[in-house]
């Protein structure tokens, strides 16, 4: 594994808690594909709409060995104090994790998993009607009971092929019947590419042909690289560099690279709560390359940086 350090310090962009601009003020972002409409939740939630401006999805880990914020919500209520927290900062989408993805951790029930989620989902809806929920999780059943609790997206690490037979995608199959928005993420377990960007590509698209042969409608489906998952830091650092090569797919894209280690690596820095640079570079860079929603643990921090690489994309091209 390579290793790569820097000697730039540290920034710190602060928290800019004034409101992002109406979106009347920028002209619209255009959808990496003409026939990609818009999104819409089985609950009929008001989704945001991703081709006018980035959107950001606001972390929530309800598992204890996360690896950067692990623990911090052992408890419904603690749950709602964070949701809470993370739609007045500005997040568009609150992303729900009862199962850690980090490398390592050990692998939980469906009933594990349902029994820290669902409680969250339930009271969440309740408490904020109008929030938009995305529930992480690669299990299909766990999927399942979650939107009908009240989610109103999934989102999947395993591409919706976990449990898959041949060609399936389990995942696409259950979103598809709900009527659910699902992002399906590249992984693989490791970095075992000949050519990374043919065989990246390709898995990407064995992913969407899947949920679309389960009866998945293209206007529901995202991709994510999988920025940190099954990937050398170098192969990392090449998603966010030509990351429009998976926005070419045609599908809106969601990026996470927020806290993570090839950040740390880069930027030299062990803590993952001191890689904000790193979250910031990332972002706005993916923004530019065609990058439709970021996922994040800092919605306050990120924010500015949202705002201006947005600005920046859609300036005219002509005075």
């Amino acid at each position: 594994m390579d290793n790569y350090t820097s000697s730039f310090p540290l920034i710190d962009v602060g928290t800019d808690k004034t409101p992002p601009p109406p979106l009347g003020l920028l002209p619209p972002k255009p959808p990496p594909n003409p026939h990609v409409m818009s999104w819409s939740s089985p609950h009929g939630t008001a989704l945001p709409d991703w081709r006018r401006r980035t959107l950001i999805m606001g972390i929530m880990n309800l598992t204890p060995d996360s690896f950067s914020d692990g623990g911090v919500l052992p408890g419904v209520d603690d749950a709602l104090r964070r949701a809470e927290a993370l739609l007045n900062e500005g997040a568009d989408v609150l992303d729900l994790g009862a199962e850690s993805t980090r490398p390592g951790a050990a692998p939980i029930t469906a009933a594990d998993e349902l029994a820290r989620l669902l409680p969250v989902v339930q009271a969440l809806r309740r408490r904020f009607p109008q929030a938009v929920l995305s529930v992480d999780t690669y299990k299909p059943d766990v999927a399942a009971a979650a939107v009908a609790a009240g989610a109103d997206l999934v989102n999947d690490v395993e591409g919706g092929r976990f449990g898959a037979h041949g060609d399936e995608s389990p995942m696409g199959a259950v979103c598809a019947a709900a009527r659910c928005p699902l992002i399906l993420m590249h992984r693989r377990r490791e970095a075992n590419y000949r050519e990374f960007w043919p065989e990246m590509l390709g898995d990407l698209r064995t992913s969407v042909h899947a949920a679309r042969s389960a009866g998945m409608a293209p206007e529901q489906l995202w991709t994510d690289p999988g920025f940190g998952f099954g990937k050398t830091p170098a192969q990392n650092l090449m998603l966010v560099r030509d990351l429009a090569k998976v926005a070419a797919l045609g599908y809106p894209v969601l990026l996470g690279t927020s806290r993570k280690s090839t950040l740390g690596l880069v930027l030299d820095e062990p803590d993952p709560l001191r890689r904000g640079p790193g979250n910031d570079v990332t972002a706005a860079w993916g923004i530019a390359q065609g990058c439709s929603m970021l996922r994040v643990h800092d919605v306050a921090a990120i924010r500015p940086v949202v705002r201006m690489a947005d600005a920046l994309r859609q300036a005219p091209r002509t005075a």
